[in-house]
C-alpha cells in the first residue's frame, strides 16, 4: 500500500468508496447518512487541483482484492483491473482552515478496512502539515459513531469546547447544521502538531 495524490481518473472511484463506506451508518439508524450522495466530481476536482485529495492505493496493479470481474464496468467501479498507479482503497480530503490542516473527509473501502489505511492518511497529513508550518489538524465528526470521534481520539485528536472554535470551524459547523447533520451529536476535534 502507498499514499499518493489523487488523480482526475481516481475521482469517480472516490465517490464509490464513499457510497460503500456510508453503508455502515445504516446499522446505527443513520440511513440518511448512508443515503447521502458523495461529493460531486466538481468538488472532488477542486480538492485535487489544490493538492488536498490523497489516496491509499494497492501496490499490486495486476491483483484484484475486491474480486472484480475484469470488465470495463468493474474497472470503473474500482473492482476491475488496475493501472500501474494502483486503485484507491481509501481517501482523504483536506484544506487549510485558520492555520490548521482541516480534514474534510476520510473514507475507506469496507473490503480494505481495519488495515490502518485511515490512520496512514491522517499521519501523512500530519507530517505534511508540520512541514508546512501548520499548528494542528482539525476535523468535525459524529460524537457517538465508533469509527468517528472515538477513533479520532485514539489518533490523538481531542474534542474542542465551544470557546476554542476558530471562525473557520464555526462556519463549517453552521453549514453542517444547515444541511441537517446535527440530528446526531457532532463535535469539532483538534490534534496538535
Amino acid at each position: 500500500m502507498r499514499v499518493r495524490r489523487a488523480t482526475a481518473a481516481d475521482l469517480p472511484l472516490l465517490q464509490d468508496i464513499e457510497r460503500a463506506a456510508g453503508e455502515a451508518f445504516r446499522a446505527l439508524g443513520m440511513a440518511e447518512i448512508a443515503d447521502d450522495e458523495p461529493p460531486p466530481l466538481t468538488v472532488l476536482e477542486r480538492f485535487r487541483a489544490e493538492g488536498g485529495a490523497w489516496v491509499v492505493v494497492d501496490e499490486e496493479p495486476d491483483r484484484d482484492p475486491a474480486g472484480g470481474d475484469g470488465s470495463a464496468a468493474g474497472a470503473a467501479a474500482g473492482t476491475g483491473p488496475r493501472t500501474g498507479a494502483g486503485t484507491p482503497l481509501a481517501y482523504l480530503l483536506h484544506e487549510e482552515v485558520d492555520g490548521a490542516a482541516h480534514v474534510e473527509q476520510v473514507s475507506v473501502r469496507p473490503s480494505a478496512g481495519r488495515r490502518g489505511l485511515g490512520r496512514e492518511l491522517i499521519d501523512r497529513l500530519a507530517d505534511r502539515a508540520r512541514a508546512d508550518g501548520l499548528a494542528a489538524l482539525t476535523l468535525t465528526t459524529f460524537a457517538e459513531v465508533p469509527w468517528n470521534a472515538p477513533y479520532y481520539a485514539r489518533l490523538g485528536f481531542r474534542v474542542l469546547g465551544e470557546a476554542e472554535l476558530t471562525e473557520g470551524l464555526r462556519e463549517i459547523r453552521r453549514t453542517e447544521r444547515e444541511i441537517g447533520l446535527d440530528r446526531w451529536p457532532r463535535v469539532c476535534m483538534r490534534r496538535e502538531l
